[in-house]
């Protein structure tokens, strides 16, 4: 069985205005086990300990170099880029703002 990880970056919360822990890329490994609740906590836990790494790589190119280094099978998610307006506080007061 081979392992599958996936190569992305992640995107902001909503709680973020900023784009902080955006610009480096995130490598984590597919599920490879399913969760199974604990009869007596009802916790979900899983035998996958693989599922709690994650690494960060400056660049999608390092990161899927790892991949292919450690013989992992590999999935790169381009991210999806919106267009940011740079925008001023004074500009909620102006006073040819449409209300």
């Amino acid at each position: 069985m081979t392992t599958s990880v996936r190569i992305y970056r992640p995107t902001k919360t909503a709680m973020q205005s900023g784009l902080r822990n955006t610009q480096r890329w995130l490598m984590d490994f597919e599920p490879g086990d399913a969760q199974v609740a604990d009869t007596l906590m009802g916790w979900a836990g899983s035998h996958d300990t693989t599922r709690q790494l994650r690494m960060y790589f400056e660049t999608k190119d390092e990161a899927v170099a790892f991949a292919k280094k450690e013989g992992f099978e590999y999935r790169v998610i381009e991210p999806q880029v919106r267009p940011q307006r740079p925008r001023a506080y004074a500009d909620n007061f102006a006073f040819n703002r449409i209300r």
